[in-house]
Formats: C-alpha cells, sequence, structure tokens
C-alpha cells in the first residue's frame, strides 16, 4: 500500500500527519510519500509554520526551500515506522498536484489536513482538501485537527 501524505506547512497538516500515523498499520503501507505544493503564482510565499527559524522578510523567503523543510519535519514523524519515505515538492495548484502525485505512483490512500489555512478553517473543509476529496484516484483521509487531536496525536 502507498500512501500520500499532504502537508502545506501548517501545524495543521502536522497534527494530520500524527493522527493518520496514530491509525494506520505499518505494516499495512509499504511506501509512504510526504508531499508539499508550491504554487508558482501565489500572492504570499509557501507559509511553513513548522521551520525553527521564520524568515522577518519576504524577500528572504525561499518557496521551494521552506516547502522542503516542511516536508522533512513532517517525514521525520515516520522516521522508523516501516513504509519507505519519500519526499516530493511539487509546483502548481495544490489539489491537482496532490491529484497527481497519487496518480503517478499509484496511491491507495491519500491523508491531508482539512482547513488548515484561510478565514472559514473553523466551518468549512478546507478547499484543497475539498478538491482533492472529490476527484482524487484513491480514498481520501481528511483530518481535522482539533485541540483534543493533538494531545492524542502527542
Amino acid at each position: 500500500m502507498h500512501v500520500i501524505v499532504a502537508t502545506d506547512g501548517s501545524r495543521a497538516s502536522l497534527v494530520a500527519a500524527r493522527q493518520f500515523k496514530w491509525i494506520a498499520d505499518s505494516r499495512e503501507i509499504t511506501d509512504l510519500t510526504v508531499v508539499a505544493v508550491v504554487s508558482p503564482y501565489a500572492a504570499v510565499p509557501f507559509a511553513n509554520e513548522l521551520g525553527a527559524e521564520q524568515p522577518t522578510e519576504l524577500a528572504g523567503l525561499s518557496f521551494t526551500q521552506e516547502a522542503r523543510t516542511a516536508v522533512d519535519i513532517v517525514a521525520a514523524e515516520f522516521d522508523g515506522w516501516g513504509p519507505t519515505v519519500h519526499k516530493e515538492i511539487r509546483s502548481g495548484s495544490p489539489a491537482q498536484e496532490i491529484i497527481r502525485a497519487a496518480e503517478d505512483v499509484d496511491a491507495d490512500l491519500i491523508s491531508l489536513a482539512s482547513g488548515s489555512r484561510g478565514l472559514t478553517r473553523t466551518i468549512l473543509l478546507g478547499s484543497t482538501a475539498s478538491r482533492v476529496q472529490h476527484s482524487a484516484p484513491c480514498p481520501v483521509l481528511v483530518c481535522r485537527p482539533t485541540s483534543n487531536s493533538e494531545r492524542g496525536a502527542g
């Protein structure tokens, strides 16, 4: 079984990865790919909340480096867990690229956080999660981190 774990650099995406790990059976998973997508037309950079240092100026940001740092942090959650962990940075529309990543590796499952960005994060399923859920070539596990889930997922 090959699983795609998507991150957008948010704390919610890290908690969602931990939730997935908590409920999944590592013996059934052979490969796990952690994916981040950098939008080439974004008005704001890849917002990595997971890195140790936060750049103070937009000029100091490297979208790809921030995404790579987020992927490394999420992938580290799965070190020694069992499956082979792959890391991938893509460029384009987040939903489309997560779906393409799943198609490229013939994924059996996509796991991602809902509502980790935007004004409606507590009300609606995130737009990326919603688009992935409706167009994915495989089942999608959408994790909605809460204060209780953060405690349970470590």
